[in-house]
């Protein structure tokens, strides 16, 4: 049976969910699933959305079954009227009756809900969301629920916790002579910095965090909320017009330091799979072995001989990253992992420790959990592993090391993960996350100055959920939030995200880069039912064997006019140069490359895989533009210099 084109990008046959454009002058905004994201006014991004949300009691997003849904499209205005049913995972049920009107001025988005039952919730209601491009440390006007005016910025270096709470309107400047005024009603609104996440946005929701949750709607009382978008015009404003598809300028900088090292993550829970397939971890050249190890989970004596046995086969240095219990003296059990380390014969080039309470996010207004000094943890470790190189930071995401920032007199680096699939899963959200990933790499240089820096396993799927009692399960392959897997991992889709990912930090200079696991759901080889074959490599395998064996080699910068569509890096070796693109869409890209020269193009495209995802292999390309097919990859060497 040939694969579907959607199968060959997504690993799914899902389909997303319809968008359709709503309308009236120069205000205009798409309604999908419900909910309105890409509010634009006279073309010009004025809120990445509105979406009436509801949380259960993990923070899962709970999805809106929609029924009557009706559009009627006037002179003047377009009126959306619907219903959704919400299930929490109990069984409980939340109704919704929903009205969106979208003037030539003004948007009006009004909820009323009411649950069968008492319904357990994180969150319930609207979030609205400021996109942060061009918006970055720009001025923003705050009115507070008791109407005092409150004048700031959006904040630059990503905020660890709210900039402005009790909101009852946000008004900011569109472009020059515009200026938007969103107006929240039916509850207490407070913003967060959702770069922590990698959420390309600010985020303004309902119910502050220092509030209890999970928290309880009670049976059949119904709550109103309403959300008003209001466009003011000061003087005529020049309307912008939407980019045309056409070939994307690139410029190149050469000499930008080096590409860091390629880790691959080990974890004693897919130890037969590992040892598999353990030569891949020669064949990608990967560098280095990133060990998880967790007292906690069982993890013991066995698993680091497992990691021995890997790192003799693959001759990658190993990293151990070591979750501390402290429930005893911090150095009986950090001796104890010594000793055990010591008895398998584990050569380690380096050990990360984390205490075990800081898996878990302690959200603003939270009561921290009890936990030893980090400067004691990393002094126990330190007399435990002396002469090892210690890291620090956190196993989780950037959120929580910026919450809590690790002392770093006694680190040889500072470390953390990121997911992107946090708050929303869609294909679009997932891919604008790039947009905070920059802002999340500079604001640990701020924070951390030249430490040494290293970021993963950073992979689609979330490996722990900080903010729940457990990741969410996907047995169908769908886009689903805090999932434990995702189709697009083995997909296409997954190999763009994973060279866009290495483009985007490469400013940072970091350390080790490890977007990957060897096996498992978050791994180089493929399972049964995906776009290749059970066994072999998966794309992204390839996109991280080009990016190992560019590590070290002097980096060139690549900027592109359109990042939101095209990143790329690159980097000169010995005889050649290389350049590598990937495509951020599900639409054909051309990219213009810099004067004649001589070339060899590789691409991971759907012609690639739909003929069996062999070695790939590169053929002459003499052309000044290279076309990029939906979310492929290319390699590009050039046997020629390539101009600045």
């Amino acid at each position: 049976m040939t694969a579907s084109r959607a199968f060959l990008l997504f690993g799914t046959e899902e389909r997303q969910p319809e968008t359709r454009r709503l309308e009236a002058g120069r205000l205009s905004a798409e309604l999908v699933g419900g909910n309105l994201r890409t509010i634009r006014f006279s073309g010009r991004e004025v809120l990445r959305a509105i979406s009436f949300l509801v949380r259960d009691r993990d923070w899962g997003t709970c999805a809106a079954a929609i029924t009557d849904l009706t559009v009627e499209e006037e002179e003047a205005a377009t009126i959306v009227r619907y219903n959704a049913r919400f299930r929490a995972p109990d069984g409980a049920i939340l109704e919704c009756r929903s009205t969106i009107e979208v003037f030539p001025d003004a948007l009006i988005f009004d909820a009323r809900f009411t649950p069968d039952r008492d319904f357990e919730t994180a969150r319930t209601g609207f979030a609205i969301l400021h996109p942060t491009v061009g918006l970055v440390g720009r001025p923003v006007t705050v009115e507070h629920g008791d109407g005092s005016i409150e004048r700031s910025v959006f904040p630059d270096l990503i905020e660890p916790w709210q900039p402005f709470k009790d909101i009852a309107a946000i008004t900011h400047e569109v472009m020059p002579g515009v200026k938007a005024e969103c107006r929240m009603a039916g509850d207490i609104f407070e913003m967060e910095d959702q770069r922590n996440w990698t959420d390309g946005s600010y985020k303004t929701y309902v119910r502050p965090l220092a509030l209890p949750w999970p928290y309880v709607l009670k049976a059949g009382e119904t709550t109103h909320q309403a959300i008003r978008l209001s466009i003011r015009q000061v003087d005529a404003a020049r309307p912008t017009v939407d980019r045309e598809p056409g070939p994307i300028a690139i410029s190149l900088k050469r000499d930008q330091g080096t590409l860091p090292a390629i880790g691959i993550g080990l974890r004693p829970d897919e130890v037969s799979d590992e040892l598999l397939d353990a030569g891949l971890i020669r064949a990608l050249g990967a560098r280095h072995l990133i060990c998880h190890f967790d007292p906690q989970a069982g993890h013991g004596a066995a698993a680091l001989r497992h990691f021995r046995q890997m790192a003799d086969t693959s001759g990658a240095a190993v990293t151990l990253e070591c979750f501390v219990p402290c429930r005893r003296p911090l150095g009986d059990e950090l001796d104890e992992v010594a000793r055990m380390v010591g008895d398998s014969g584990l050569k380690l080039a380096s050990l990360a420790v984390s205490p075990s309470v800081d898996r878990q996010s302690t959200p603003p207004g939270s009561v921290w959990p009890e936990c030893p000094p980090l400067d004691d943890v990393y002094a126990a470790a330190q007399r435990a592993f002396p002469g090892v190189p210690l890291g620090g930071g956190m196993f989780s995401y950037f959120t929580e090391l910026n919450r809590k920032r690790a002392p770093v007199d006694r680190l040889a680096y500072v470390t953390h993960c990121t997911n992107p699939i946090v708050h929303a899963a869609d294909d679009l959200s997932v891919m604008q996350t790039f947009e905070a990933l920059r802002d999340i790499t500079r604001s640990v240089r701020a924070i951390y100055g030249d430490k040494p820096y290293r970021i993963g396993p950073s992979t689609i799927a979330m490996r722990q959920n900080p903010y729940g009692s457990r990741t969410k399960d996907n047995p169908s392959g769908k886009r689903i939030a805090m999932a434990n897997r995702d189709p697009r991992h083995n997909a296409l889709f997954g190999a763009a995200w994973t060279l866009a990912y290495a483009a985007t930090v490469a400013d940072a200079d970091l350390e080790v880069l490890t977007l990957s696991t060897l096996a498992g759901p978050f791994g180089l080889v493929a399972g049964s039912g995906e776009p290749v074959k059970e066994g072999q490599p998966r794309p992204l395998f390839h996109v991280l064997r080009w990016l190992a064996e560019l590590s070290g080699g002097s980096r060139i910068a690549v900027e592109t006019a359109v990042p939101d569509r095209v990143v790329g890096l690159g980097a000169a070796l010995v005889e050649t140069s290389t350049l590598l693109f990937a495509n951020l869409t599900p639409d054909l890209q051309k990219v213009t490359l810099a004067g004649p020269a001589r070339r060899r193009l590789t691409l991971l495209d759907e012609n690639w895989l739909r003929e069996g995802a062999k070695e790939p292999g590169a053929s002459a390309h003499e052309a000044e533009s290279v076309v990029l097919p939906a979310y492929a990859v290319a390699r590009i060497d050039s046997l020629s210099a390539i101009e600045s």
